[in-house]
């Protein structure tokens, strides 16, 4: 079950946000009402002049990546206002056309490999920072810890355990790619059929494309096996170790954000899709 004796990360609460953003910026936004979707949630508002934008927070400074996607022809939101909010960095920025998807399909999947064609090599030539870290073993920042799944019972526990296994054989990601981080279907845009847009790049950083096809992959396995085949097939690409060091960190991270932030179904499920890439790894 869940439990109160680990951290939590708090939900957005725009209207104060807007109110601190206006004393700051002098800038006061409407707020319209909350935005679909997202673990920390976002909201819909609207500038002085009519134009309507989102609201969100931030833990990385991502514009110069964003403006990289795009550049690479990704469709996605330019940030128009930044903020530090109470020690909290947040952004306004562009709202694109479309919503999540309400059904996933065949089409959709194909959309979002073709996105992540685009970012292959976008970060060549670039200087190198330090590589990506996959926190196997040790916590992430806010995100990624340990210590929920050691107390939560055996499967964690055992989880957990695999986890640190595939850590001591290198806890890091490489590569020239600019990799979106949460590559889900929540986080993209939709219009009649069509992508129109690729949303929360908070933890964009370079790294190899290939680690958000595991995060597709995982979403997918939870939610439309069927269609996880085309992702299965360009995994089948990269080495059994690389796809393993990836596996073990969206295993980690949906478990311990559920542990931390919803029921014990829902850490459950996630336990049962991790479960089943440990098995085949």
């Amino acid at each position: 079950m869940t439990t109160e004796a680990w951290p939590t990360t708090a939900r957005l609460d725009a209207p104060r946000v807007l109110e601190r953003i206006a004393s700051i910026t002098g800038v006061r936004l409407i707020l319209e009402g909350p935005a679909p979707g997202g673990e920390v949630g976002a909201a819909y508002v609207r500038w002085p002049d009519g134009r309507r934008s989102v609201l969100t927070t931030a833990r990385t400074r991502s514009a110069a990546l964003v403006d990289r996607a795009r550049a690479a022809g990704v469709p996605t939101p330019r940030h128009e206002l930044t903020a530090r909010v109470d020690g909290v960095r947040v952004v306004v920025q562009q709202r694109l056309p479309g919503a999540p998807p309400s059904q996933l399909d065949a089409v959709l999947v194909w959309q979002m490999l073709r996105i992540n064609e685009q970012l292959a090599g976008v970060l060549a030539g670039e200087p190198d920072p330090r590589p990506a870290e996959l926190y196997l073993t040790s916590d992430g920042p806010g995100f990624c810890l340990h210590e929920p799944l050691s107390g939560h019972g055996r499967r964690a526990a055992r989880l957990l355990a695999w986890v640190r296994e595939v850590g001591a054989d290198g806890t890091h990601m490489v590569g020239d790619d600019l990799t979106h981080m949460d590559f889900h279907p929540g986080n993209m845009l939709f219009s009649e059929g069509r992508l129109t847009g690729v949303v929360d790049w908070d933890g964009a950083q370079r790294g190899d494309r290939h680690f958000d096809l595991v995060t597709l992959l995982f979403y997918l396995r939870a939610q439309a096996p069927g269609l996880a085949g085309p992702v299965e097939e360009r995994l089948g690409l990269i080495s059994p170790r690389r796809r393993r060091a990836y596996w073990a960190h969206m295993s980690l991270r949906q478990v311990d954000w559920s542990i931390r932030h919803h029921d014990a179904a829902t850490v459950d499920r996630w336990l049962t899709v991790a479960e089943g890439g440990m098995a085949s790894a």
